[in-house]
């Protein structure tokens, strides 16, 4: 018994200076410092001006290697249905949409509540197509769950869902 709970310490230093070590040489380490920190570096990299490529090398770094992004929609009748999508999923499927059409999203509220190494932020977004478009698109809230490995935050999922007339974001989600 004591040789496996040695063999597990020996992997979770292991794995913390691995990740350390991939931070230090990681571009930006200043993603993963804090749940808001991440947050702010999720919509920076899918914001961008049609034409333009986004970072997704940026952004895969940001999450766990099983995270995933789940869109709910409604259907026409009503049905609630959601669409879990991988990284590499989300990156192939809303990456040409976003670097075709242009899209900024910015958060327009949060609510962030922590515990120990984890974390939960119900993010209030809204999108435009250009920067300077006066009026949004879309607006809806995303639910990110977070984990801190010790040495940075990742994302383990993120769960959202667009605001329509059936369901308007409550005035609470928006603001601080």
């Amino acid at each position: 018994m004591g040789k496996y709970i040695s063999l597990l310490i020996i992997c979770c230093i292991a794995t913390k200076a691995f990740y350390a070590q991939n931070d230090t040489i990681w571009a930006y380490p200043e993603d993963t410092k804090s749940p808001q920190a991440i947050v702010k570096a999720l919509y920076t990299i899918i914001s961008g001006p049609a034409g333009e490529q986004r970072n997704w090398q940026r952004f895969r770094k940001l999450f766990t290697t099983e995270a995933k992004l789940i869109p709910i929609s409604t259907r026409p009748g009503g049905e609630s249905v959601k669409r879990p999508l991988s990284i590499e999923e989300y990156i192939t499927t809303a990456g040409p949409y976003l670097e075709k059409e242009g899209f900024f999203e910015r958060e327009i509220g949060s609510k962030v509540e922590l515990f120990g190494y984890m974390a939960h932020v119900f993010s209030t977004y809204e999108s435009r197509r250009k920067a300077s478009d006066e009026k949004p698109f879309m607006r809806g809230i995303n639910s990110i769950q977070l984990w801190n490995d010790g040495v940075r935050w990742w994302i383990v999922n993120i769960i959202f869902q667009n605001e329509s007339k059936d369901y308007p974001i409550p005035g609470g989600y928006i603001g601080r």
